[in-house]
């Protein structure tokens, strides 16, 4: 099978605090989240390209469906800023945590950073 498009199709980071999370992924990334309730379900939507497929995602509180992690799947988000040190320090303004700095992965790959998030979520960052 010819793989045409990237292989995650959606995926959701559990919150505790919704309003908190909502503020701090804004600050890292400097872009505004969708919020939107769904019955119980409360989500706030990444912003993506549409007619893309693949790799959009949300926040999402509905604590009997979805506690935060720090030892789970972890999800690399982008670094739209061309360095991973500056969304990293953004986290950490923000109320996060840096568990690793800035490390290149290798010339080919790039670098990447890993930090929780507000909620207690291990998450990283990539950029070649």
């Amino acid at each position: 099978m010819e793989i045409t498009h990237n292989v995650v199709g959606w995926f959701e980071i559990p919150v505790t605090d919704m309003d908190r999370a909502v503020r701090f992924y804004e600050a890292v990334f400097e872009f505004k989240l969708t919020r939107a309730k769904m019955g119980p379900l409360d989500m706030a939507w990444f912003p993506g390209v549409e007619n893309s497929i693949g790799s959009g995602g949300s926040l999402v509180y509905r604590p009997r469906h979805y506690q935060p992690s720090s030892n789970g799947t972890l999800i690399y988000f982008t670094a739209f800023s061309g360095d991973v040190a500056i969304e990293l320090g953004r986290a950490v303004e923000a109320g996060g945590k840096a568990l690793m700095p800035k490390t290149l992965i290798s010339k080919e790959v790039g670098y990447m950073a890993i930090f929780l998030d507000s909620e207690g979520n291990r998450m990283a960052l990539h950029t070649h």
